[in-house]
């Protein structure tokens, strides 16, 4: 489990979000909404020790962050950040590096990091682009390769930022289904959205963030009906029942 407690965080010393509390939970899917600016992937980083906080803690099962070595991290949380350069590498070789945090100086790969590798491209919908070079993808093709990337780490946590871009309607779907499946596993799933809807329908609880604090947290029902996601975003949020769940739309 990652909690945060506390969290003041930015840049230059200047908080973006300030005393934010919550916790990415094994067995949930957690997604962190709120308007453009407003603090998502700051928070994201923060949580994965890629950004120092500026006030509170981060604990992984407990323990701080900052008192772990990088590699015992990697091995707690994985990360598939929003955009990547793009080497001139093939897909299967950029999903083995997901299992640096598991080799030893000088890095060579066993057959499990191979068979991680491949079954991590295989749950990512990614299999048939292993053997192609990373810059002749597109962009929706490397989503899914960095992806793979994230789930060959095997973490118990992981955290992505706007994993859904560049991808189709359909792969958005699928990618939200991995990571139902993820939390159904035992992971802690946390993901940042601008897919209002969807990712309401896959979260199990929303952070919602706005004016640099957290304005709501809890289930998708409570965010929902507490108003704040209205007052965040500065439009009128409808909803219809359907056999998959509750659609949400703008007004």
């Amino acid at each position: 489990m990652i909690e945060l407690c506390h969290i003041s965080a930015g840049y230059d010393g200047r908080p973006v979000v300030e005393d934010v509390s919550f916790a990415f939970r094994p067995g949930e899917v957690t997604v962190l909404l709120g308007p453009n600016g407003c603090g998502k992937t700051t928070l994201l980083k923060t949580a994965l020790g890629l950004l120092a906080p500026l006030a509170g803690q981060v604990l992984y099962d407990g323990a701080a962050l900052q008192t772990l070595a990088p590699a015992e991290a990697a091995r707690k949380a994985a990360y598939m950040p929003q955009n990547r350069y793009a080497p001139r590498i093939e897909a299967r070789r950029m999903a083995l590096h997901g299992r640096f945090p598991y080799l030893s100086f000088p890095r060579q790969y066993r057959a499990a990091d191979y068979a991680a590798a491949d079954a991590a491209l295989e749950a990512a919908g990614a299999a048939e682009l292993a053997g192609r070079m990373m810059d002749t993808l597109s962009g929706g093709q490397r989503q899914k390769v960095y992806l793979a990337m994230a789930l060959a780490q095997e973490a118990p946590a992981i955290l992505m930022d706007e994993p859904t871009t560049w991808l189709d309607p359909k792969h958005q779907l699928e990618v939200m289904a991995t990571a139902r499946r993820l939390a159904a596993g035992g992971r802690a799933v946390g993901l940042v959205s601008h897919e209002l809807s969807l990712a309401l329908r896959t979260a199990d609880r929303v952070a919602l963030l706005a004016g640099g604090k957290l304005a709501a947290w809890g289930s998708p029902e409570e965010v929902y009906r507490s108003g704040a996601l209205e007052e965040a975003f500065g439009v009128k949020i409808g909803r219809f029942e359907t056999e998959k769940g509750w659609q949400y739309y703008y007004l």
